[in-house]
This record gives structure tokens, C-alpha cells and sequence, in this order.
């Protein structure tokens, strides 16, 4: 990745990380994403995971942050753009990063399950025609205790449910 002198600012990781709230609020993996143009730190597009509330694989916080910026710039080249996310991206969504010409994505803290960027694969290392600058650890340890603690609140109702259904005493 090139280094082009751009500082990533934690203001912009902290909405991503209010964004990734509200979809733990909502029963959905906590992610969020805020796509910033950089020559003027405007907010152009923001989204959080809703796999589940829009019954759709394709709806990943990137997905929608981008979707969303490239509506309020009217067109698909979101040149000048950096996206801060919480979760390094997926496959996917790392594909939709090339696609959308994003200059910088700065992600919270690694996927090492499906991690497309550093973890699992390196897709931005690949000869494609577009690369974008990486940044990594932004507010590391926030973005992964957000995700502890909804996965860690997802089997202790997971539990209980089961317990509930067999009808196993806790005594």
C-alpha cells in the first residue's frame, strides 16, 4: 500500500463504532462503517451491519456506507474517500472497495476468520488496476470489545433458551 502522508482520525472510527451499536441493538453482528471525504472530513456515507433485518448477504456495513456515498456524490468513483470500519473487511466487501476506487480504508481491528484485507487474504495486494492505502488498528480495542461482548451476550441467550426448552433447572 502507498503512504501518501493521510493521518486516520479516531473521530470517524468512533461513529463507525456508535454505527456498530446500533446494529447490536438490533440483534446484528456490531459493525459500522462511515465512508469520509477527505478534502473536506464530510461524512458522506454511513452504514451498519443488517444481514438479518434485511434478510440479505449482501447487507454488510461497507456495503451500505459506500452505497450510501455514492448516492450523496451521484456516481460510483468515491475518489478523495477513506472508509473507516470496525472489522477488517471481508472478501466482499473489499471487492466493493476496489470497485468504488476508495483511497484509504482504515479498519478497527483484524477478522481472522474472514478477513480479506491482512488476515485470511491480502486482496488489496493482488494486481488489480486499483489499490487502496491500509491503515489497521484504529481504536483496536474498542472495535473488538464490542464484538466480545455481543458474541459473549449471543450464547448466554443461546443458553438459556436451550435450558428453557429442555426444562434443566439452574439449581
Amino acid at each position: 500500500m502507498t503512504e501518501t502522508g493521510f493521518v486516520p482520525k479516531a473521530r470517524y472510527m468512533m461513529r463507525a463504532l456508535e454505527l456498530a451499536a446500533q446494529a447490536a441493538a438490533m440483534g446484528e453482528v456490531p459493525v459500522g462503517a462511515v465512508v469520509v471525504q477527505k478534502s473536506t472530513g464530510r461524512i458522506i456515507g454511513e452504514g451498519y451491519n443488517r444481514r438479518e433485518a434485511d434478510r440479505s448477504p449482501l447487507a454488510h456495513a461497507e456495503i451500505m456506507a459506500i452505497d450510501a456515498a455514492s448516492r450523496t456524490l451521484g456516481g460510483w468513483r468515491l475518489l478523495d474517500s477513506a472508509l473507516y470500519v470496525t472489522l477488517e473487511p471481508c472478501p466482499m466487501c473489499a471487492g466493493a472497495i476496489l470497485h468504488a476506487r476508495l483511497e484509504q480504508v482504515v479498519y478497527g481491528t483484524a477478522d481472522p476468520k474472514g478477513g480479506a484485507v491482512d488476515s485470511v487474504e491480502q486482496l488489496f495486494t493482488l494486481p488489480y488496476n486499483w489499490t487502496p492505502e491500509v491503515h489497521a488498528g484504529l481504536l483496536q480495542a474498542e472495535c473488538a470489545q464490542i464484538l466480545r461482548d455481543f458474541f459473549r451476550e449471543l450464547r448466554l441467550k443461546k443458553q438459556a433458551e436451550k435450558i428453557a426448552r429442555n426444562g434443566i433447572s439452574m439449581l
